[in-house]
């Protein structure tokens, strides 16, 4: 018998074509992407080195750093950014604390956890703007059903909370708490359901009670679910303005003045567009330090 060479099927190697061939792929959803996320961005930057201002006709002129050296002695600016930070951080916190302890509740097996998973998403699905009328009805200081509900306790209840100093910015923070739970819960739910239950079946054999299993077991195999959402989180929050925008507009007396809220009346009340532009461009650095932070702490989880 004649023996039969089998010959293995050689690989196809890649050339210029497949990659042009990818790139027409891609090309779909990249056009989109570049006409209305990266041209404005590139737009906004090369804007921030300009003294451009409101106005039919206006001449527009590149000033180098000038807008930025106007910055560095802008003593309003930074504190809104340091108001700002106060709100991200604040927000972000007390967001992921609320939204564990919820999260945590939702995984337990009681009865009607659907309903109570429906409902956990209703803010979810109210837009910012009406998140915000809704808070300041609710937050009135003449009839608003939290004061209402404290003079039913016997409690002070006439607080102004939008419209006083000392109580702005924690409204406004507890106000944002509750907007952005909805996203934070579902997502920590989504990793608690991912934790193996073997490995607290094992854990309780060996005598860890329920808080051991929580710190030892659940939180370890929660972390990259944790890093990416409060992460996420943080930039979402920096970046808040419609719902403080309509909650106080910055009130009262810039207590409440986030940065972006700071670059919008630069822009649009004051007609400096170049100067609001560089003001911009720096929240753009701040949130690309924390995308940074981000990528890399994924990049380190995926290695362990």
């Amino acid at each position: 018998m004649t023996a039969i060479a089998v010959r293995a099927p050689r690989r196809r190697q890649r050339g210029r074509g497949d990659g042009r061939d990818a790139w027409l792929l891609v090309l779909p959803a990249l056009i989109p992407v570049v006409l209305i996320s990266v041209y404005p961005l590139v737009q906004g930057i090369l804007l921030g080195f300009t003294d451009a201002k409101a106005g039919l006709n206006q001449p527009v002129n590149f000033n180098g750093v000038d807008n930025y050296t106007k910055l560095l002695h802008n003593e309003l600016f930074w504190s809104s950014f340091r108001i700002g930070l106060l709100w991200a951080f604040g927000v972000t916190i007390l967001q992921f604390l609320a939204s564990l302890g919820l999260a945590l509740l939702l995984d337990l097996n009681l009865r009607m956890r659907w309903l109570a998973r429906t409902l956990a998403l209703v803010p979810w699905a109210m837009p910012p703007v009406v998140i915000a009328i809704m808070w300041r009805l609710m937050l009135n200081p003449t009839y608003g059903p939290v004061n209402e509900t404290m003079r039913t306790l016997g409690l002070s209840g006439d607080i102004n909370w939008l419209g006083d100093f000392s109580t702005a910015l924690p409204a406004v923070i507890v106000v944002g708490v509750w907007a952005g739970m909805p996203q934070t819960t579902v997502t920590l739910l989504a990793g608690l359901q991912n934790v193996s239950a073997d490995l607290h079946e094992a854990a309780a054999i060996d005598g860890a009670g329920t808080w051991q299993r929580f710190w030892h077991v659940t939180l370890p195999a929660l972390r990259p679910v944790i890093l990416a959402i409060t992460s996420l989180d943080l930039i979402w929050n920096f970046n808040s303005f419609a719902l403080v925008f309509v909650l106080t507009a910055g009130g009262p007396g810039g207590k409440t003045m986030l940065p972006m809220l700071f670059a919008y009346n630069e822009a649009f009340r004051y007609g400096n567009f170049g100067y609001a532009a560089a003001m911009g461009n720096v929240m753009v650095v701040v949130i690309t330090a924390f995308l940074f932070f981000y990528l890399r702490g994924q990049a380190r989880s995926r290695e362990s």
